[in-house]
Formats: structure tokens, C-alpha cells, sequence
């Protein structure tokens, strides 16, 4: 075993479906096998917890896929060297339009509100736009839960697919998760890009409907990873590997159906996402709820954490950061020189995730039951 540098650490997550990781590793005991006693700390904006993390006030957070590179950019905030050794999950993010919206859409488009196009096509979104124009009145509001997130450069993707200028047809602000669905019922904004469960929130709640998913835009893109600073980590290598080695056990534990009902129950307590399980449970079985009066979309990987019998699942690839690179520079968050090979590599570490594979994971093989994935509690 690993002499550990640190064993009580304080951890960041958002109030998200895709927190799994994370709160399955502490309440399954899976830190405790790997030496860390480990608390999970809620926070209420991604800013808040970029802030935190670049303090030193968390020593790990769970972060969007393009803010490590951003802080290292010093995009947004200070700069801040900010590196990611793990993916904690793929896809499960969506587009919910407002109710208002939605009848707008159908009646310009002549389509059945009861059988709605799904993917819905964003050049729908263009026709009620122009409208708009038409009648004077200013562009559609929508909403992300940050300017550099992979919700923001999907939103976009979407909308520029059909034709819509953002800026000129949809204006677009950062909310935070919790707030969306309260941002919606007061009128703030027609529709938003989320992670779960505040889609499946406002559906449930009869205020939105939920019209695309990430994996209609981005099929298997990285959504959430783990951040560290570059000091903290080169402070505690051991502790790194401990925590990779715990969270890769959450992730392989969560491929099982039955698990993850087991996640959902467990995500929905207060200190986690306070949230009921018909809102929680939808996205990690596979259904992507639409509208209060039809029936559940199938999606299948809507929320995935890592591939079953591929170790190598949750490792940040160069090619994910050179994704986001392109995508920073397309909505011109970036310049083309900022987005670098070297920064790429500096902030990527899939050489730290090799590491733990190889020096840590043998080592617990032995903890896992074959064959189920379901691994044994505290």
C-alpha cells in the first residue's frame, strides 16, 4: 500500500445527478478502502467551487470538462493552475424549452404538440425567433450553468445547427442548476441547458419540456471530471492515486441497473441533491422524461460513468481537451494561440491515471465480487 500524504480531504460536487461518483465512493465505503476519510462539501455555483478549489479550501472538486483549462487560462476569475487525472462521467445534459415556448414551436411549425420531433431541430427555435423580430420584441432567453461548460458550447452547437445567431435570435446567461427550474416558472428565461435532474424537475413540475439531450450533440463527450490544483497534487502524489483508485471502483459500480437505482435513492437525501426520486432516477435508468403528458423518451447512455470491462474509460484523453480547445476557440472564448498542445498535456493527465491503474488497482482487485459489479458495503 501507498504511504498517503493526506488522509482527510474535503471534496466539492454540485448538486447533480452526475455527483454519483463521488457520493457512491462515500457512502460505500470506497475511500475508507483506499486510506481516505473524506468529506463531501455542496456547493451552490460552479464559480463558488472553482473559487474554493483554487484557494485551498477544497483539496478536489468535481468539475465541468473545460474548467480546468479555463482556470488555467485565467478565463473568468484569477488564473490558476488547475489539472484533471480522472473523468467522472459522459454526456447527461439537456435542453428543456419552457411550456409557453414549446406551444409557440408547434403552432409555427404545424406540429402535433402530442408527438413532438425528437431531437427537436434548432431551426424550429430559429422560426419562432424570427417572429419575434418581426413583432419588435427582442431575442429568446436562455440559460447555462456557465460560460465555460461543455452545457454552453452544446447550447450553442444546437441552436447554430439551425440557423439561429446567438446574440441576435437567443441571448444566453449563466444560472446555477438549482436555480434553473425557478428561473423558468417565474419567466426569467424560455429554456436552459442542464445536467440532471433539473430537466426531469421541470418536466415532473408540468413547467418545461425536455426536447434534446448531449448525447443528440455530443454522443459520449466528457461532462464532469475531477480538478485538482497542479500544487496540491504534486504535494500529495500518493493521495492523488488513492482517490483515483476509489472513484474508479464508484464508477464500475455504477454500471449495474440495480446499483443504480440503489445511486438514485441515495442521491436524493438532503445533504445531496434534496430532490424526489421520479425527478433523480429517470436519467441513471435510461429515460429522458419530455413532457409531463408523454411518455419517456429512451436514452440509454443518458448519463454513463465508465465502460464495463474497459479500464481505461475514465482516463482524461489529450483528445477530450483538444475538443474543448476547438470548441473555446469556435464561440471565441479563445484565441487560436491559446489553444496549445502544451496546455492540453498540462492540464490532462492521463499519465496520472495510468499510475493509479497500474500501481493501485491490482492491489484491490481481490475487494470486488465477481461478476455483478455490485461491490460490498462498510
Amino acid at each position: 500500500m501507498l504511504k498517503l500524504e493526506k488522509t482527510h480531504l474535503q471534496i466539492g460536487f454540485m448538486p447533480l445527478t452526475d455527483a454519483a461518483p463521488l457520493v457512491v465512493a462515500r457512502e460505500r465505503g470506497l475511500f475508507e478502502r483506499f486510506g481516505l476519510q473524506v468529506e463531501l462539501k455542496k456547493q451552490n455555483s460552479w464559480a463558488t467551487l472553482r473559487d474554493k478549489l483554487q484557494a485551498g479550501m477544497l483539496d478536489a472538486a468535481q468539475m465541468l470538462a473545460p474548467m480546468p483549462l479555463a482556470s488555467s487560462l485565467g478565463l473568468g476569475g484569477i488564473k490558476a493552475e488547475l489539472i484533471t487525472p480522472f473523468v467522472l462521467s459522459f454526456n447527461g445534459n439537456g435542453i428543456t424549452l419552457s411550456e409557453r415556448l414549446y406551444q409557440q414551436i408547434c403552432q409555427v411549425s404545424h406540429a402535433d404538440p402530442a408527438v413532438p420531433p425528437l431531437p427537436l431541430p434548432a431551426d424550429l427555435i430559429g422560426k419562432v425567433a424570427l417572429a419575434r423580430r418581426e413583432a419588435g420584441q427582442g431575442p429568446l432567453r436562455f440559460a447555462t450553468v456557465f460560460p465555460y461548460s461543455c452545457h454552453y458550447y452544446q447550447l450553442c452547437h444546437w441552436l447554430q445547427s439551425g440557423g439561429v445567431q446567438i446574440g441576435r435570435d437567443v441571448a444566453i446567461q449563466v444560472i446555477p442548476p438549482t436555480s434553473m427550474v425557478a428561473a423558468l416558472h417565474e419567466g426569467i428565461i424560455e429554456g436552459y441547458c442542464v445536467g440532471g435532474p433539473w430537466n426531469a424537475k421541470a418536466v415532473r413540475s408540468g413547467l418545461g419540456v425536455t426536447v434534446v439531450t448531449s448525447c443528440d450533440i455530443w454522443p459520449d463527450s466528457p461532462e464532469k471530471v475531477l480538478g485538482l490544483t497542479a500544487d496540491w497534487q504534486e504535494r500529495h502524489p500518493n493521495t492523488t492515486l488513492a482517490l483515483l483508485g476509489a472513484l474508479q471502483q464508484a464508477c464500475q459500480w455504477l454500471e449495474s441497473v440495480a446499483n443504480r437505482f440503489e445511486a438514485a435513492r441515495i442521491l436524493t437525501r438532503s445533504e445531496y441533491l434534496n430532490a424526489d426520486l421520479d425527478v433523480v432516477a429517470p436519467a441513471l435508468l435510461g429515460s429522458c422524461l419530455v413532457h409531463k403528458d408523454l411518455g419517456p423518451r429512451s436514452v440509454p447512455a443518458y448519463n454513463r460513468f465508465c465502460a464495463m470491462g474497459d479500464d481505461g474509460s475514465n482516463q482524461p484523453k489529450i483528445a477530450y481537451a483538444r475538443n474543448l480547445l476547438a470548441q473555446m476557440e469556435r464561440v471565441g472564448h479563445i484565441s487560436p494561440g491559446q489553444a496549445s498542445e502544451e496546455l492540453a498535456f498540462r492540464v490532462y493527465r492521463p499519465d496520472l491515471y495510468s499510475q493509479m491503474r497500474d500501481s493501485l488497482l491490482a492491489d484491490h482487485a481481490s475487494a470486488r465480487q465477481p461478476g455483478s459489479g455490485v461491490m460490498p458495503g462498510k
